[in-house]
């Protein structure tokens, strides 16, 4: 059943995104419109405006600890593409661009690792490597493919013996899930956009968030904890898992029930949580991605500033980005929320 609603999903929005024209939001023809439509049309807009005009002159995004990101940049650009502006076409073209060259400058030509700094993790790298697919899935380049096929390598040489993956590019040691999401979701990608990824890499990845899943239908940080768990790591466990073409699964559809109960409030990593959560909810359909979403959006709208920015982690590129993915879900422009 769950198989047969993820489908249909992928469907309607394979033909959304066939029809509609590059670069404008058209939530009417996306499956279904929300009842405040308008309000979240006008939210999107301000917020990809407040984007355009924070991006660095060198095409980064982000300030502070996390000034010139590669992550930051690669989700700001993600936020941008989800509206069908890529390859300087559209309205914020350019600032694609300029973000998905700024990624590509700082991709490790020996190691394949994407990082502009000491502070760099496996998250950043994640990131980038999904920016760089979902660009390659949208603008065909033989720069940007050889440096997307760099990054995948690296995800895959640095896969632990568990199966997932942590902050560092060693295959040593042990996992966690919040890391492991951005690399098979970066994986998925990649493969869409035509890059091979072994089986048994993402095979061996499944195996170990389905051991991180609780009997309450959260999933938890670590393997060997006890705790851990959370609204945010449950949304990036189901994601992971629609992620690597698992859909009916006992984990998945506890996983969807343990989100729907918490939906809405504040919880820890807010806008990541959300992030992951969309992805599952919108990869479940039906009637539990419309009151997801409704409750969702309208508590987001609620969170933005007068300058079309969104506050509270990391920076106001961070907070933005996400919460333009998660409002602009339904559009279908980004291949990694086609199929």
């Amino acid at each position: 059943m769950r198989r047969k609603m993820v489908l249909g999903v992928v469907l309607a929005c394979v033909v959304f995104a066939a029809g509609a024209n590059a670069g404008e939001l058209d939530i009417d023809n996306a499956p279904p419109p929300p009842e405040n439509e308008q309000a979240i049309r006008d939210a999107v807009a301000r917020g990809l405006d407040y984007l355009a005009k924070s991006q660095n002159k060198d095409g980064s995004w982000g300030t502070g600890s996390y000034s010139r990101d590669v992550a930051v940049t690669g989700l700001a650009a993600m936020a941008l593409m989800s509206q069908g502006n890529v390859g300087n076409r559209g309205k914020y073209g350019k600032n694609v661009t300029d973000g998905i060259e700024f990624i590509l400058r700082n991709v490790n030509q020996h190691s394949g690792f994407i990082g502009n700094g000491p502070s760099s993790r496996m998250y950043h790298h994640g990131f980038a490597t999904l920016a760089l697919a979902e660009a390659l899935g949208m603008d065909h380049s033989e720069l940007l493919e050889d440096r997307l096929r760099k990054a995948v390598r690296l995800i895959i040489r640095s896969q632990k013996p568990d199966g997932g993956w942590r902050y560092d590019p060693s295959p040593t040691g042990m996992s966690d899930l919040s890391v492991t999401v951005c690399q098979v979701m970066a994986l998925r990608a990649a493969r869409n956009a035509g890059v091979k990824v072994p089986k048994e890499v993402i095979d061996r990845a499944v195996e170990y968030v389905k051991k991180s899943a609780n009997e309450d239908g959260s999933f938890r940080y670590m393997l060997n904890q006890a705790s851990g768990k959370s609204y945010a790591l449950t949304g990036a466990g189901v994601t992971t898992l629609f992620g690597a073409g698992e859909y009916d699964t006992p984990e998945i559809e506890a996983g969807l029930d343990y989100l729907m109960r918490g939906a809405g409030g504040n919880f820890g990593h807010y806008y990541y949580g959300q992030y992951y959560a969309a992805q599952a909810m919108y990869f479940a359909g039906g009637d539990m991605f419309r009151e997801w979403y409704a409750k969702v959006s309208k508590e987001l709208l609620a969170r933005q500033q007068q300058d079309g920015s969104w506050s509270g982690e990391i920076n106001e590129a961070y907070a933005t980005a996400m919460s333009c993915l998660v409002l602009q879900i339904h559009n279908c422009y980004l291949p990694i929320f086609q199929k």
